[in-house]
């Protein structure tokens, strides 16, 4: 977790949400030493996800690895 002083945070206030937005790392926000509020992301919906997302979805119908192009096959969501 990232710890910065108030009064550095104070001068990069919406940087730093972003940054934790962006990276879902929380913030630790400190005075003189002693921590006074955490900064993390909010999620009401977990984020999309990249990979994986037709997993499950799609059947192809016949061998594209070893056709011809000549050959007919066919990709079904």
């Amino acid at each position: 977790m990232k710890t910065m002083i108030i009064s550095e945070f104070k001068a990069q206030c919406i940087a730093v949400m972003k940054e934790a937005q962006r990276t879902r790392e929380p913030v630790l926000v400190t005075r003189r030493g002693h921590p006074i509020a955490r900064i993390e992301p909010v999620y009401d919906n977990p984020p999309p996800r990249k990979f994986g997302t037709l997993k499950g979805r799609m059947r192809i119908k016949g061998d594209i690895v070893h056709a011809d192009f000549g050959d007919e096959w066919e990709a079904e969501l």
